[in-house]
């Protein structure tokens, strides 16, 4: 965070500024536990708490202003605003303005249904040893996760990575309009956050809205495999780059594309081409479907003219892609976990259970999927989940384990499908499946565990693959 008065901050805010005009040194934080010395709190209403509670903590840990929705009664300079996190996203855009007009900075947008993180992660390895490049923690990407990385850069950043999340059309248009991204990337268009949306079409013109925003001088980072996002590059006046599979078109071979993809529990290759030129890929990460996000991240490289060469070394030098995303665990025995249940989407969750069946065919090793509810689907919930339980039949994956009632259809499926129904079982709780796990698994099995965050299967994996 840049060092400002607390009257730059209540201009950039369009707030009242309350007692002395301090000086913020410190983080911008709407977690009291995360207060630093000298920062600044935000004292927002939330879903099941409110800031304005955890002002005295916020105190304690040495906080220098507040930004608060009503009267604050401690004595403690603060800002009065109808609306924090309208304040929060003033803030940001108003930093960025700074950070723009004190030295160069270049702001890289991401956004797709899936593989916004890891594709963040591999741009943040790869952009690192270029200059100081901040990025999310974790997924923050929605109206306050955003903002909150936006105010995370100083004169000294280089490159600002920001995810795009929605869950409303608009929600994205809002991002854009703060930060001004110089390179938008569009990975995918897939039903997460389908609920929300209502739909494929409203998703995609969600997704648009970051390229249509771009400015001319601008870059659009396109994937061509996808009928969707390919189809963006009408609705974008800014230049437009590509990547994927297909390499496009002899008289447009701009980007970068990759053949020869292929993954094993090992890791997963693939070779890099851009006109003439072609580079191997090997990357730690699993899953062949990772090559896009690689692919993605090292079109933004090239868009800025650096050494692609040396970016797919560092990808390649990534041990995993992000906590609970195709991990790979060994909690010995010869069993392999693969923890892949931070979130999970109709398509995430089939490519992952592709990589499954892949990976253990060509190994030769039992194929076990765990498999917890696909959140924020809306109508779209049982028939998306009887779909996955009718590909886990066709992959021929040998054991499918089923948790709790939301994803009960998987199983359902599964079971109609298969002349094998005792290879499927239906679990309530994540604790069933763990004992049901640990009487089962054998030397040889490798193990995806695969859900949204909300299932609780995030932390069995943690335990099953660390015992």
């Amino acid at each position: 965070m840049l060092r400002l008065r607390a009257s730059e901050i209540a201009e950039a805010v369009g707030g009242r500024l309350v007692g002395d005009d301090v000086l913020v040194t410190g983080s911008v934080e709407t977690d009291s536990r995360l207060v630093e010395a000298g920062g600044l709190f935000f004292a927002m209403p939330g879903e099941t708490t409110d800031g304005h509670r955890f002002i005295d903590a916020a105190l304690e840990r040495g906080a220098a202003l507040v930004v608060a929705e009503r009267e604050v009664e401690q004595d403690v300079p603060h800002i009065l605003v109808p609306s924090g996190v309208t304040a929060l996203q003033s803030l940001a855009a108003d930093v960025i303005r700074r950070v723009r007009a004190a030295n160069e900075l270049t702001v890289v947008g991401i956004t797709g249904s899936n593989g916004k993180t890891t594709t963040k992660n591999m741009l943040q390895a790869a952009l690192e040893r270029h200059g100081a490049t901040v990025s999310p923690v974790k997924s923050f990407n929605n109206e306050v996760g955003a903002p909150m990385t936006m105010l995370r850069i100083d004169e000294g950043t280089r490159y600002l990575v920001l995810e795009m999340g929605a869950s409303y059309e608009g929600d994205i248009a809002r991002l854009t309009a703060l930060s001004h991204p110089d390179i938008g990337v569009v990975l995918k268009v897939g039903l997460a956050h389908a609920g929300e949306f209502g739909g494929i079409e409203t998703t995609t013109r969600a997704k648009t809205e970051m390229v249509r925003d771009l400015a001319p001088e601008h870059v659009a980072i396109l994937n061509r495999d996808d009928e969707r996002v390919r189809g963006m590059a009408a609705a974008t006046a800014a230049r437009v780059a590509w990547f994927g599979t297909d390499p496009g078109p002899a008289d447009d071979p701009t980007g970068l594309w990759a053949d020869g993809v292929d993954s094993t529990l090992e890791g997963t290759v693939a070779t890099v081409h851009r006109g003439e030129e072609s580079w191997p890929l090997r990357m730690r990460i699993l899953g062949e479907h990772h090559v896009m996000n690689a692919l993605a991240a090292l079109a933004v490289v090239d868009v800025l003219g650096l050494d692609v060469a040396q970016a797919i070394e560092d990808v390649a030098s990534m041990p995993r892609a992000e906590r609970g995303r195709m991990e790979v665990l060994e909690p010995g025995g010869g069993i392999t976990v693969i923890n892949d249940a931070y979130n999970a989407s109709p398509d995430s969750t089939a490519a992952a259970l592709r990589a499954l069946a892949h990976m253990t065919r060509q190994a030769g090793r039992r194929s076990v999927a765990v498999l917890g509810e696909m959140a924020e689907l809306g109508p779209h919930a049982v028939e998306e989940h009887d779909r996955l339980g009718r590909l886990v039949t066709r992959l021929r994956i040998e054991r499918l384990v089923v948790v709790g009632a939301g994803a009960k259809p998987i199983h359902d499926a599964a079971e109609l499908e298969s002349s094998f129904g005792q290879d499927t079982t239906w679990v309530a709780t994540a604790d069933e499946a763990e004992a049901l796990l640990r009487a089962e698994l054998v030397e040889g099995d490798v193990v995806l565990l695969k859900s949204s965050n909300v299932s609780g299967l995030l932390a069995l994996a943690e335990r099953i693959g660390t015992r």
